[in-house]
């Protein structure tokens, strides 16, 4: 049976939570990601705090932005699940859940509009997070919205500026540290050439339609994991988000 991976900024939980509740119903995803819930823990709503396929964590604050949750099926995963935070998170950014040998981890990096230092200092601590993971011996399924187009082939070409927050050489630079440290980026694996596999767009009229966007949201996963990769898909249909979610599918025993 497959491992169904899914991620997805929902930017704003309470505006979407019908189209997750559609989305997610009709699909067997194994392990949800969600980012940018811009919703405290008691402002969801309810139907989606009671999801009864899932174990579920909803990382919130009060005032507006940010947040993350993570939820892991039930069926697939038979024991409770613990959900924890590591030592690094702020603001709501980062949730994880360990099962068995293998991290689950559902994270929101900073745009960097506001502090981009703080943007940086994120990822550096990201990086020596994964290394740490893999360090004690567990593999890292890691997703979500991080706020980086990894390459110029992420980024339609109408939308490419060097000095543009998300395509900084920093940035990128840092991000690619992150990787580095024992990750691959699923997506491209599985879709190496392809300069269409974006998961962002303005809400500029057309531009989704067009395919005018960045690719900002990644499943990245430990190599050993990553080799047992079939599919990768953006649902650019899917919802209402300037966000698609992005599912991976896992081959497994």
């Amino acid at each position: 049976m497959p491992l169904r991976v899914a991620t997805w900024n929902v930017n704003g939980i309470r505006a979407r939570h019908s189209e997750l509740v559609a989305w997610a119903s009709a699909r067997e995803l194994d392990v949800i990601c969600l980012q940018e819930l811009k919703a405290s823990p008691e402002q969801v709503p309810e139907a989606l705090t009671t999801l009864p396929r899932y174990w579920s964590f909803w990382h919130g604050r009060t005032g507006g932005y940010s947040g993350v949750s993570l939820h892991l099926r039930r069926e697939t995963f038979a024991d409770r699940v613990s959900f924890t935070h590591p030592a690094f998170d702020a603001e709501a950014r980062i949730v994880q859940a360990c099962v068995g040998n293998v991290v689950f981890v559902s994270v929101y990096v900073p745009n960097g509009g506001k502090d981009y230092p703080a943007k940086l200092r994120f990822l550096e601590a990201m990086q020596a997070y994964v290394q740490s993971v893999h360090d004690s011996g567990k593999q890292l399924v890691l997703c979500g919205d991080m706020n980086v187009a990894r390459g110029d082939q992420d980024v339609h070409p109408s939308q490419r500026k060097p000095n543009a927050i998300g395509q900084r050489p920093d940035e990128r630079a840092l991000f690619e540290g992150v990787i580095a440290s024992g990750l691959v980026d699923v997506g491209r694996a599985l879709h190496p050439d392809s300069g269409e596999l974006f998961t962002w767009w303005p809400f500029w009229q057309g531009a989704r339609l067009r395919n005018v966007g960045w690719r900002l949201d990644y499943v990245l996963a430990s190599s050993e994991l990553a080799s047992s990769a079939a599919s990768a898909r953006i649902e650019k249909e899917i919802g209402t988000s300037d966000h698609a979610p992005f599912v991976v599918e896992f081959d497994r025993a």
